[in-house]
């Protein structure tokens, strides 16, 4: 069975959501990161990212990583395109045009967006959007991802889906990028491709179901 390990309200939400997705069983390991705790390695504190029994599964200490089998992987959007591949179905690349494709956009997403939109969400998890700094570092932010932001409008213009005619995993991986930056509804809204594709991606029944167990979670411990 797939074991994933990372709480929901982390970066493991993309790869509950491509299991759901996929409609495989899996087991869900919660791993709190270690940065929400007061001390992480207190004999009594909750499993989390410092804690020697995780640092066992990936000795980098982030979530989330995955164990299929003997296999253990970290890196969530990498796990992702693993496991459309070892699935198989309408959301992996049917072709090698489209794997290079998949392979290129979840690239872009980690190397041309996620920096400037995990800036946002950072800003906002520790309650700092009201302050000068705060304010300044969204708008920063926000400005860095506006060229990356134009490519994507650009390449949704007169197609719903970024590498075929359907959802694939690539899809999914760049919609959980960006979610990070959906407070910021005017880079949504001047774009109205974009917006629509991320509207289409989140109503899928498979995110729904992930962000219902993500809700559950607390925020804080």
């Amino acid at each position: 069975m797939l074991t994933i390990y990372g709480v929901y309200r982390s970066r493991a939400s993309r790869n509950y959501w491509m299991a759901e997705e996929l409609g495989i069983e899996f087991k869900s390991v919660p791993v709190l990161q270690a940065t929400r705790m007061d001390n992480p390695l207190a004999a009594d504190a909750p499993l989390n990212t410092l804690s020697p029994d995780f640092l066992a599964v990936n000795p980098m200490g982030m979530i989330p990583s995955i164990k299929d089998g003997d296999l253990v992987l970290n890196e969530s959007l990498a796990i992702n395109l693993y496991l459309a591949r070892k699935y198989g179905g309408p959301l992996s690349g049917q072709t090698v045009e489209e794997e290079g494709l998949i392979a290129t956009w979840t690239m872009w997403a980690a190397t041309e967006v996620e920096p400037h939109s995990v800036a946002i969400v950072r800003i906002y998890d520790r309650e700092q959007e009201n302050s000068d700094q705060g304010k300044a570092g969204i708008v920063v932010a926000s400005r860095s991802l506006k060229k990356p932001l134009d490519v994507l409008e650009k390449r949704l213009t007169g197609q719903d889906y970024i590498a075929a005619d359907r959802f694939t995993v690539v899809d999914l991986n760049v919609a959980e990028v960006l979610r990070y930056a959906q407070t910021e509804d005017a880079l949504f809204d001047s774009r109205p491709h974009l917006k629509a594709w991320i509207e289409r991606c989140q109503s899928r029944a498979a995110y729904k179901a992930m962000q219902a167990t993500r809700s559950k979670e607390p925020i804080s411990v």
